[in-house]
């Protein structure tokens, strides 16, 4: 404490001092300044107020106040700073947990894009086989109809051909007898197979 009392001694000589130095470039100008506050009543007045005031306030616990209230400042900012890196340290995790999520987010995403694509490929492919079995057996349905339309058409044909035939046979033996019967019936024959 005596100590602290011959510091602020000294600060409270020096203080007005150099307030009250004239302006000057001179290297005895501090001790010029220094002698005139001594001299000034008003000025050495006022200095001895403040030393007093200084004194009292020390004396009484002020500046261990001010100190202490400094010291209780420094530590709940540099508690404020602790927890602000730990909240950094804790966003920063949570960050790189949020990118891995999304980069398995992003995997996942392009393997299901994929397996789409496999089965959409796969869907297609079994419509283009069964597309075409449809196809063959239609075309398989129609030929057997051209060919059942073709037996019937052909016949219908022998079987018109045949009456013809037996119609031109009993009208040439109607009229005629002979060779010429048979020559008659073979025209017939051909004029209605025409």
């Amino acid at each position: 404490m005596k100590k602290m009392s011959s510091l602020l001694l000294l600060s409270a000589l020096l203080v007005p001092a150099a307030a009250a130095a004239p302006e000057s470039d001179g290297s005895g100008a501090f001790v010029a300044g220094l002698l005139y506050a001594l001299k000034d009543p008003v000025t050495h007045t006022a200095f001895l107020a403040m030393v007093v005031f200084l004194l009292i306030a020390g004396r009484m616990g002020a500046f261990k106040a001010i100190l202490g209230g400094l010291d209780a400042r420094v530590d709940a900012i540099k508690a404020e700073l602790e927890q602000a890196a730990n909240l950094s340290e804790q966003a920063a995790e949570a960050l790189a947990l949020a990118e891995r999520r999304q980069q398995d987010a992003d995997k996942e995403a392009e393997a299901i894009i994929e397996q789409a694509k496999v089965e959409a490929k796969a869907f297609l492919d079994e419509a283009k086989k069964d597309l075409a079995e449809k196809i063959a057996r239609r075309e398989a349905q129609a030929a057997a109809r051209i060919a059942r339309a073709e037996a019937e058409a052909a016949s219908e044909v022998r079987r018109a051909a045949a009456d013809a035939a037996t119609e031109a046979a009993r009208r040439v033996m109607a009229n005629q007898t002979g060779v010429d019967q048979f020559e008659a019936a073979a025209r017939e024959i051909e004029r209605v197979l025409k």
